[in-house]
């Protein structure tokens, strides 16, 4: 049996773009979604759109109530609201693995630039948040538009894995994993994560100047 069969995945900011395309590919997996949001009646909007689209098994609440129900929660909030969100919700999060995806980025007319994080991160800015809570950082160089694409079936990509506990890590790398076609791979220990968020930037200037979704694919020889 699956070591994700019993557990609830929560989507922390899951009626954001990125938020919404992993919990639909989560619950297309069969796996068990809570989407969480400042409204609970958009997530429930939400979710009920795309468990009509994916027949899997999706309900939509608070953010709090969200982060209370899962077993993994995903982060995927705008930079901005990070800090202020992981500080509310610490107690609803102790003793849970906090999959956190956030790429603190700008945007001039030049094109997108990595912001400064005073703890390196996000994902370290979150561990120095969540002490009660495991957190692990995935997801970062994922198509929010390939992943709410129903037609895309299969997502080639790989999804770098950073965190300081291995079964916790090795359990993000068995999520990944659940979408065909991508795979989860683990990429060293939290104080990694700036290069691995900051990458973002590349890739949206890959996207704006080839017109495409590019991702991320480790040659292993």
């Amino acid at each position: 049996m699956s070591p994700l069969a019993d557990k609830t995945i929560a989507v922390l900011g899951g009626t954001g773009p990125q938020g919404r395309g992993l919990a639909r590919r989560f619950a297309a997996a069969g796996l068990t979604v809570v989407l969480g949001s400042r409204s609970a009646e958009r997530a429930e909007s939400t979710a009920a759109d795309l468990k009509l689209a994916t027949q899997g098994a999706i309900s939509g609440a608070q953010n709090i109530d969200a982060a209370r129900a899962g077993d993994i929660v995903v982060v995927a909030v705008p930079w901005d609201g990070h800090q202020d969100l992981l500080v509310e919700l610490k107690p609803a999060l102790a003793g849970k693995i906090v999959v956190d995806c956030v790429n603190p980025m700008g945007f001039d007319k030049q094109g997108a630039y990595p912001l400064p994080v005073e703890e390196g991160s996000a994902a370290q800015q979150a561990a120095g948040i969540l002490t009660d809570s495991t957190v692990v950082a995935a997801f970062h160089h994922v198509s929010a538009e390939l992943l709410e694409d129903p037609s895309v079936d299969t997502l080639d990509t790989d999804v770098m894995v950073l965190g300081e506990d291995r079964e916790a890590t090795d359990l993000v790398c068995e999520l990944a994993s659940t979408i065909p076609g991508m795979r989860g791979l683990y990429a060293g220990r939290l104080r990694n994560a700036h290069q691995v968020e900051t990458l973002t930037c590349n890739l949206i200037s890959i996207n704006r100047r080839y017109k495409t979704h590019s991702g991320v694919r480790i040659s292993q020889q």
